[in-house]
């Protein structure tokens, strides 16, 4: 699971028929502690986040077509969850 923070939205005119009625995010990859770690990665919105919104994100092709229900989904990540608080514990 990855925690990122949604950057943008990404708008096509053709694109594959998994993406139909989907949203596509720019997601900018945060540490633990909640700080830009300078990667990204673009994800399915399946819960409706928001620009600026913290996110859960699972980046396992197979697992991110199970949860869109679609098997054959050319898809590698997907927004599993926008996170309220984000604390992290001392070790």
């Amino acid at each position: 699971m990855i925690i990122g923070r949604v950057a943008g939205q990404i708008f096509m005119t053709i694109n594959h028929q998994a993406y139909d009625a989907r949203t596509l995010l720019i997601i900018d990859r945060l540490t633990p502690e909640g700080e830009p770690s300078g990667g990204y990665l673009i994800a399915v919105d399946t819960v409706g986040a928001g620009a600026g919104e913290t996110v859960l994100i699972l980046d396992e092709g197979n697992s991110a077509r199970q949860v869109l229900a679609d098997a054959n989904a050319p898809v590698r990540a997907v927004v599993v969850g926008i996170i309220d608080d984000l604390t992290v514990l001392a070790s």
